[in-house]
């Protein structure tokens, strides 16, 4: 049964244009924006540590190199193709998507970040022809001004346009935009449309899919709404309506504020002193006091964990954790990485080989609490946070820094193939010779 019998088509949102921008391969694109020797190079992006490949440029997937898959893994395939291969460099990834969202925020005031390469804009009012006009128009800006290539897909909801953005991916004639808003172009684009490529259905939910013969978007679309609800909830009929033109996702043009923030990394190798624990642990608390001071939160109480290496059999295992009540709220570094410390002492067992720690915060509210009988002098704090919040910023990542974070850490971070950071730090600008 057609979905236009099935639904009263007064519900439908055809009217409404909904545009998804998805940064190509995103990660390899901002390593071509100050290399330019790169593009047409296979090229693949590894995690934390140098462990599992995270991003990939086209080049790499025809190659065959799976994305999760551990570099040592991949290693005969990409040395023997001179695949590039790069350690993940966050600092330039973050600092290029602000770049790409300043821009896209300048073609739309309604505008949803949803990931670091994603983002939704609500381009209400445009005819179709217009639309595609537009939308390469935005897209020439962003290549222009920052430098990433990106695809746009545009449907009349969020879950439609996440559709047509894998199409304008996928298929060359689209020349990087897709537009589904009639029907008939709905319907092709569905049938194109693997059950397991659309938005929200997960591996699970696409097996059972499959052995009831729903293998595409549209198959799906055309189900009996009552069968969709029972056996898959409401979580699944707000897909299958979202595919049937009524909106049931809407713009998330304010995001809730997150109620905890957490920073851990593996150690580049297993560390077994305190004292090395002690300046991890310091680090972390150090960076996740800096995130939440960047969103304009404080944080209530915190946890601090360690772990050793569950995958390494031949060694003693441990791992704990401790949670902390933090005397008032607060984002100051110096306070919360006191109060790790003190954790991470409680918990630290000597005689094992610690790979992992981590420093989380919870409750995370609005700074602008008022204070309690105990607080601190807030006014002095944040002084002396945002000086140091703006010297980093300037020259480079813990330019300023607590003490207790050491100098020469033996544990950090394993990245031998890091390029430069180019955008925010002084010394690593790129120099242009004459």
């Amino acid at each position: 049964m057609l979905y236009t019998k099935q639904l009263n088509k007064n519900h439908l949102s055809l009217n409404q244009s909904i545009a998804l921008i998805d940064c190509n391969n995103f990660y390899a694109s901002c390593e071509r924006i100050f290399n330019p020797k790169l593009i047409g190079q296979a090229i693949v992006v590894l995690s934390n540590n140098d462990g599992c490949i995270i991003a990939r440029s086209k080049e790499a997937k025809k190659l065959g190199i799976k994305m999760g898959e551990p570099y040592f893994k991949a290693k005969k395939i990409i040395e023997k193709n001179n695949v590039r291969v790069f350690s993940s460099n966050y600092s330039l990834y973050g600092d290029i998507s602000q770049r790409v969202m300043e821009t896209l925020s300048s073609f739309s005031s309604d505008i949803e970040i949803y990931s670091i390469d994603e983002a939704f804009l609500s381009l209400n009012g445009f005819e179709n022809y217009e639309l595609n006009t537009y939308c390469q128009h935005i897209r020439k800006t962003i290549k222009k001004w920052v430098g990433v290539p990106v695809s746009i897909g545009v449907g009349s909801t969020k879950t439609l346009s996440k559709i047509a953005n894998n199409l304008a991916k996928e298929h060359a004639h689209y020349k990087g935009v897709c537009i589904l808003k009639n029907l008939i172009e709905i319907k092709n684009g569905l049938k194109l449309t693997p059950i397991g490529d659309v938005w929200g259905i997960g591996r699970r939910l696409s097996l059972f899919l499959r052995k009831n013969n729903i293998d595409d978007a549209y198959c799906f679309s055309q189900m009996d709404r009552s069968w969709v609800r029972k056996n898959m909830g409401v979580v699944g009929e707000k897909t299958y309506l979202e595919l049937n033109g009524v909106s049931c996702l809407d713009l998330d043009l304010t995001p809730s504020d997150k109620k905890s923030c957490c920073v851990s990394r593996s150690f580049s190798k297993p560390i077994e002193k305190l004292f090395d624990l002690e300046e991890s642990v310091s680090t972390y608390g150090s960076r996740v006091s800096e995130k939440i001071r960047g969103e304009g939160l404080v944080a209530e109480s915190m946890s601090v964990f360690v772990l050793t290496n569950h995958f390494n059999k031949r060694e003693k295992q441990y791992s704990n954790s401790i949670k902390l009540q933090l005397p008032f709220p607060t984002n100051n570094s110096i306070n919360i990485v006191k109060r790790a410390l003190e954790g991470v002492r409680k918990i630290y067992r000597p005689g094992y080989r610690y790979k992992k720690a981590g420093v989380i915060l919870y409750g995370l509210t609005r700074h602008n609490l008022t204070k309690g009988l105990l607080d601190y002098d807030r006014e002095i704090s944040d002084s002396m946070m945002e000086v140091i919040d703006k010297m980093n910023n300037r020259y480079g990542s813990a330019t300023l820094k607590i003490a207790s974070e050491g100098i020469e850490k033996i544990w950090t971070m394993k990245r031998e193939n890091v390029s430069p950071c180019y955008t925010t730090r002084f010394n690593e600008l790129v120099e242009v010779k004459s």
